[in-house]
């Protein structure tokens, strides 16, 4: 079974009316190829009685376990507990991935209905005393048993797990835990509907098509049917992401109506309404820093750090702190630039000017890189359609560096028309994985982009990979192309890349499988993929123009490369001021946490006390709508970064080895992603490059150079 799942997830809860006719096929295994999941089978109300039966059936297989009269053996413990809880895994991970990707009102109860309880079921296997018995003693013997290396790692992975989840704490304690772990699933699930119920409502209602100058027509045709669908004819919506920037601030040239914008995609979260979740957050980081002391740690950054690769704070707050002066510094110098052309703009037009904005930060930076490279996103566009990118860009430079090939299937089941479904096969034609693409944003999905798994290999339980990739590209009107920005481009890549990492898995132990990896160390992969979303053979492959074909001309392509530097030092501000956000949030002792009323000010106090102050650039995501933080990537958004320090050390790899060449794949495949857990992290990074890692391919990737202050 997974660790995740001993560590997710019962009681006798109420009966679920059904539908007599209705076979529930939660309950047995899927019988469509790979296990793929039978979305036009399920039904809300079978999400309830599945985890219900699932967390029984668990209990009882861990119940055979402990009431096991044989001694401790790796088959008898390791090896049940890794084969336990199939129906909750499966249960579990159909309904948290349809929570993510394509939410309603049904499952968003079961969620809340059921979050405590699975935090309690969670807790009656993790902190079960006979049980932990039997891990302890096979950690202890460990090195006599004549097992394999990655069965060895398991069993120590086991301990750790049950260690860290309070195994060893007094019944006192374990109680305490348990209070501690039901309340924090039940604030998790309420965060999750309030952020995407408060992005919805702050949805910015224009009553005139000129306030809209700059768009294109599809856009503001898509904004009226937005306006439309939500009852207010004659008027436009512009819907917003789940991030402090929002895109149409790159195009409109309406300043007050940018200013509209900006003000209500910050305000989210902190309006004192009926979503603000300011509270929840607050609440939820002091029931972590005393979950954090009770087993032993004095924050929770340092108990989430100590099973990262990081290891510690210290080390996390001096690379981000190192970089921090360098990035700001890079990116006052980008606003002074863009300070000028505001200047300019407004003395030809003989009007006053005015200091520039973070709402103005968009608009003028593409300006700016007009200025410099002779281009701007509007005109990358027509190149980039997302068909032709996906096809014979993401799909087309897998197959040069791994040769798999991709096969669009259309009898399998969705849960939303916009999903589309492929085979993908290794270069000997034998079927590999099912990858699922989900790629428009709609107001049932989460914001963001991200990678999961229906199915997990596992060479065990003889599963294959079934996994899916999820972005918010807005949808365009029926008829109209989905054209992209570069931004949108390279997350398809990056996405793809943790795509890949769960295809390739081949590992022995569904604990282990995929990107059952460190959080500062699962991003690594997938930023190395986005290099070949520039490389030039494959850049030559996908982009051509949506109506003509003709490929992008090499003068524009020309500029793209040589403007890759551009902006870096606002991305990379507004990254690393909400990764400070992150680790000071996490980095308050238990008792010490502010109150939500208070959590305003103290993202101001943390912001102006490292230095990112600028007004111009604002975190990525602010505390009241900082998804990542309040779900896996707790103390752990500087993993990003900090992959990357892997990630282009290992692009300088590929370009040493020669590049897009299957040679390079295979190596690449062979020593790093298919190994998922199974083996330590970083010494499959060093086994591959050869070295311990350096941040010099990093800085120059970035065009930044430390400061004298940053080095210290």
């Amino acid at each position: 079974m997974k660790i995740s799942l001993i560590l997710a997830a019962v009681l006798t809860l109420p009966a679920f009316a059904q539908d007599a006719a209705h076979v529930n096929p939660l309950l047995t295994q899927s019988p469509l190829p790979l296990h793929y999941p039978p979305f036009d089978k399920i039904q809300d109300g079978d999400f309830g009685p599945a985890l219900e039966r699932g967390m029984a059936e668990q209990l009882a297989e861990v119940g055979a376990i402990t009431g096991n009269p044989a001694e401790p053996t790796f088959e008898n413990t390791i090896v049940a507990l890794e084969k336990s809880g199939r129906l909750l895994d499966r249960t579990s991970t159909v309904l948290f991935s349809l929570l993510g990707a394509d939410s309603n009102d049904a499952r968003r109860k079961v969620q809340a209905d059921y979050a405590a309880k699975l935090a309690a079921h969670r807790d009656a296997i993790s902190l079960n005393d006979k049980l932990f018995a039997r891990i302890d003693t096979l950690y202890q013997q460990r090195d006599k048993l004549g097992l394999q290396p990655d069965a060895v790692r398991l069993i120590e992975r086991y301990r750790l797990n049950f260690v860290r989840a309070g195994a060893q704490l007094n019944e006192a304690q374990k109680t305490r835990m348990k209070a501690i772990n039901a309340e924090l699933a039940a604030l998790s699930a309420k965060f999750t509907t309030e952020v995407l119920a408060e992005v919805n409502d702050s949805a910015v209602v224009v009553d005139t098509k000129e306030e809209l100058a700059g768009f294109t027509d599809e856009q503001i045709a898509g904004a009226a049917a937005a306006a439309k669908a939500r009852g207010l004819d004659g008027k436009y919506l512009i819907a917003l992401l789940n991030t402090t920037g929002q895109p149409p601030l790159a195009q409109l040239e309406n300043r007050a109506l940018r200013e509209r914008i900006f003000k209500a995609s910050i305000a989210r979260g902190s309006r004192g309404n009926a979503h603000d979740t300011t509270g929840i957050v607050a609440r939820t980081m002091a029931l972590r820093a005393e979950r954090a002391q009770l087993l032993g740690f004095a924050t929770y950054a340092d108990f989430a750090l100590s099973d990262q690769t990081a290891k510690n704070k210290e080390a996390v707050n001096k690379m981000l702190r190192q970089l921090a002066p360098a990035a700001v510094a890079t990116a006052r110098r980008e606003g002074g630039e863009m300070q000028k052309l505001v200047d300019a703009e407004q003395a030809a037009k003989k009007q006053p000017t005015f200091t520039l904005e973070a709402w103005d930060w968009s608009y003028y930076s593409e300006k700016l890189r007009a200025a410099k490279y002779g281009f701007d996103e509007s005109q990358l566009k027509p190149y980039l359609e997302l068909n032709n990118v996906q096809r014979n860009g993401v799909f087309y430079a897998a197959g040069q560096l791994y040769g798999l090939t991709f096969k669009e299937r259309k009898d399998l089941p969705v849960y939303h028309p916009d999903v589309k479904v492929f085979d993908v096969f290794n270069a000997d034609g034998k079927q590999l994985a099912i990858f699922i693409s989900d790629m428009y944003a709609r107001p049932s999905k989460r914001g963001g982009a991200w990678m999961n798994a229906y199915v997990s290999q596992s060479g065990l339980l003889g599963e294959m990979p079934v996994v899916a990739n999820h972005l918010n590209i807005p949808k365009p009107p029926d008829g109209k192309p989905t054209l992209l920005t570069w931004d949108e481009v390279n997350t398809m890549f990056h996405e793809f890349g943790h795509a890949l990492h769960g295809m390739f898995s081949n590992v022995q132990y569904p604990s282990q499988a995929g990107t059952a990896v460190p959080r500062d160390y699962v991003e690594y992969p997938s930023q190395v993929n986005e290099m070949w979303a520039a490389w030039p053979s494959v850049l030559a492959n996908y982009a051509k123009h949506y109506q003509t074909g003709e490929a992008m001309p090499q003068q524009l392509l020309d500029k793209l490369m040589a403007g890759k530097k551009f902006n870096q030092g606002f991305m990379t501000t507004e990254y690393l001021s909400a990764s400070m956000l992150d680790q000071r949030w996490h980095q308050i002792p238990a008792g010490k946490v502010p109150a939500g009323d208070k959590a305003m000010a103290f993202e101001a106090q943390v912001l102006k006390e490292e230095g990112y102050d600028y007004a111009a650039v604002w975190p990525r995501y602010r505390t009241p709508y900082f998804s990542h933080i309040m779900s896996g990537y707790a103390a752990g958004y500087y993993g990003y970064i900090w992959a990357e320090v892997l990630d282009a050390d290992t692009v300088e790899w590929f370009k040493a080895n020669g590049g897009l060449k299957r040679a390079n794949g295979d190596t690449f495949r062979a020593k790093l992603l298919s190994r998922g857990g199974s083996v330590d992290a970083m010494d499959l990074f060093r086994n591959l490059v050869g070295h311990e890692p350096d941040i010099e391919p990093l800085l120059e990737r970035r065009g930044m150079v430390l400061t004298t202050e940053g080095k210290k």
